[in-house]
């Protein structure tokens, strides 16, 4: 499945992502890619990693003072099944997209189970598109899912 994330984010503050270069992100995580996997887009907070690739979203989170423990998320884009959004209003208010996916093993069955994570952006980030990339995905896994043709 292509997940090819145009050029649709900028800038950041230090309470948010903000857009890395994926030349940057592939030297310092080019380790824990899965063949044929390749980075479309990322985001750095601080010592942190927000990665999108054409299979999955890696989060990373360097612990400790000298930030050499880390611990590393994936969440497969095939299991995620919702999206919503909420723009900046007026004053500080941020961006946020928030993603729902499967997190049970199987992606049908009586015991699915489901989680979210929330993703926060600058005021001046354009959520719009990243919201409209990922709800058709979201929208594609749930044809494939439900063995629905459009």
């Amino acid at each position: 499945m292509a997940f090819g994330m145009k050029n649709i984010l900028q800038g950041g503050l230090a309470a948010n992502y903000s857009e890395a270069p994926i030349a940057e992100l592939e030297k310092e995580y080019s380790q824990y890619l899965m063949d044929g996997e390749k980075i479309t887009m990322g985001f750095k907070l601080v010592r942190d990693a927000l990665i999108f690739t054409n299979k999955r979203i890696i989060m990373t989170d360097k612990q400790g003072a000298t930030g050499t423990k880390m611990k590393v998320t994936s969440i497969n884009l095939l299991s995620i099944v919702n999206v919503s959004m909420e723009t900046s209003g007026f004053g500080f208010d941020d961006s946020e997209l928030t993603f729902t996916y499967i997190s049970s093993p199987e992606l049908k069955g009586h015991h699915v189970e489901y989680a979210a994570h929330k993703l926060e952006f600058p005021k001046k980030f354009n959520v719009q598109g990243l919201y409209k990339i990922l709800q058709e995905l979201a929208y594609e896994n749930y044809l494939r899912i439900n063995n629905i043709t459009e």
